[in-house]
């Protein structure tokens, strides 16, 4: 207290000299004393005396140095926390699901080589059990690549109060190594990659069911292939996948030739559809015969399963043998008749160049062109030689009858007789002359014209006849007229027969020429 009173005693002392020199600087306006009047002193104003102001003052420095203290303390503080997150990640930061607040690049790869130890990937197949693959089989770990890294120096590690508020999350890529080896010993190992384990494909085909032919799908079957499951596998690692299903790629599998979308399949289905729709009805005169798809179809043949066998000559065969079976059955050529002859008589003859003929080549190319096509028709065969009529004899009632015993002919028109003449037959006594009897047909005629024997040697033959009207029917014998015999029928030609000709008188001849038709029967006998 005794130095403040003292202090400010001086302070006014220091106040007054101030005043005193103030005064003493002005001009003095009298040099008179002035009285001096004395006051009493008040005790109270030695009492110390207080200056607010300046301890105020005082007050705010120390709390500025504080202030100030505390905020280079902050920055420091701050600029280590900064620091430290250059090499640590922010608070709230999480990457492929770890929470890597606070954690070193190499802290964080630690923890996902850590998850990796344990990987398995489990491999399904077709009809069969799945297995699992261990990481520890292949040699499976987890190769740094640096991206975690590179992560975390993208921080900007001043700003790392935003950790607090703010959540991060990223999404690295896990690079992995594993032993391709040891890979593809183990997928070997695998059940399905077993041959006993597997069933082969088997390709769709057409069967016959019910009415109709259809196609079959194929099936899948679970014969493996090997090196494309390796690579399924094999992708399936690389991507860190827990699982792989074979049956997804159709190329892991041997699939069958043939599938049900197969366009020769369906080509096959819809040609023997046609088979089984078509119809052809034969003709022979009242009798009729017909091939259906019922009778087609047991041409085809089939495994056990009920596969169709496609076997294009084994169908030809049926075709041709079908037709050959309808020829044997209805063709007349060759073959023998019973004929009642106008004397009376019955005889038997045999017909070489007459009758009825399946030209068995066009019918086969015909009927398989119809079946292919599923044609319902009703048609005669094809023929390669006709009758008159259809029945026992198939001469009809339109004929040439030449009776060699009785050396006459007659010629009957729809039963009635419209021509009859004596003949002369070949020389009965000579075989090589000797007409020989069966039915025949006109081949043409010609008026004039002139009958030549054998060629001999020196170019010349051995008989040259003109005659009028000629009339051939079987090889070099036919009917012309024969002025040079003496007479007609009877046993002329006994002595006098020609070299096979049936002779006619000249007028005889001639009206035969004019109404003789070319598909009449000509029935010689004895």
């Amino acid at each position: 207290m005794a130095q403040i009173v003292s202090d400010t005693a001086a302070e006014l002392r220091t106040e007054n000299d101030r005043s005193s020199g103030q005064r003493s600087a002005r001009p003095s306006k009298s040099a008179r004393p002035r009285k001096i009047s004395y006051v009493p002193i008040d005790e109270s104003e030695f009492d110390p005396i207080v200056l607010p102001e300046k301890k105020k003052h005082k007050g705010l420095k120390v709390t500025g140095l504080i202030a100030a203290m505390v905020l280079v303390a902050a920055g420091c503080a701050y600029a280590g926390v900064s620091y430290y997150y250059t090499n640590h990640f922010f608070e709230g930061t999480t990457i492929n699901g770890i929470d890597s607040s606070n954690k070193t690049a190499y802290e964080v790869e630690q923890e996902i080589a850590a998850k990796m130890a344990g990987y398995s990937i489990e491999i399904k197949a077709r009809d069969q059990d799945a297995q699992a693959i261990d990481g520890s089989d292949i040699d499976y770990k987890y190769v740094s690549s640096g991206e975690i890294l590179k992560l975390l120096k993208t921080q900007k590690p001043y700003t790392w109060v935003k950790g607090f508020f703010e959540k991060t999350t990223y999404t690295a890529q896990e690079q992995t190594s594993y032993d391709k080896t040891k890979l593809e010993t183990q997928v070997k190992a695998l059940n399905c990659a077993q041959k006993e384990n597997q069933v082969a494909p088997e390709n769709a085909y057409v069967s016959f069911n019910d009415s109709e032919f259809t196609i079959v799908p194929e099936t899948e079957g679970s014969e493996l292939k090997v090196k494309e499951a390796y690579q399924m596998i094999s992708e399936a690692i690389s991507n860190d996948e827990n699982e792989v299903d074979l049956a997804s790629n159709p190329d892991a599998y041997v699939t069958a030739d043939i599938t049900s979308n197969s366009a020769d399949l369906q080509a096959t289905v819809d040609a023997y559809n046609n088979f089984a729709k078509a119809s052809i009805t034969y003709i022979f005169g009242d009798e009729t015969v017909t091939l259906d798809g019922t009778t087609i179809k047991d041409w085809l043949q089939f495994d056990e399963k009920g596969q169709l066998i496609q076997d294009d000559a084994s169908f030809k065969q049926h075709i041709v043998d079908y037709v050959a079976q309808l020829a044997a059955s209805h063709d007349t050529v060759g073959t023998e008749r019973q004929f009642q002859t106008t004397s009376g008589r019955t005889v038997s003859v045999s017909g070489s160049a007459y009758g009825w003929k399946i030209d068995q080549d066009g019918e086969v190319a015909q009927l398989t062109q119809e079946i292919q096509s599923g044609t319902q028709t009703t048609r005669e065969p094809v023929y390669s030689m006709r009758a008159n009529a259809y029945g026992v004899n198939d001469f009809g009632n339109t004929y040439i009858e030449v009776d060699l015993t009785e050396q006459y002919m007659w010629y009957y028109q729809d039963g009635n007789v419209i021509f009859e003449s004596d003949i002369v037959s070949g020389l009965a006594s000579d075989p090589e002359r000797k007409t020989p009897p069966g039915i025949f047909t006109l081949y043409y005629k010609k008026s004039p014209d002139v009958l030549r024997g054998t060629k001999k040697a020196d170019g010349t033959y051995s008989y040259e006849q003109p005659v009028t009207y000629w009339m051939p029917f079987n090889g070099g014998i036919g009917f012309h007229d024969a002025d040079w015999q003496p007479y007609f029928g009877g046993d002329r030609y006994l002595t006098g027969g020609s070299h096979g000709c049936i002779n006619m008188p000249p007028d005889k001849a001639g009206e035969l020429y004019n109404i003789i038709q070319y598909d009449v029967p000509i029935i010689c006998f004895y």
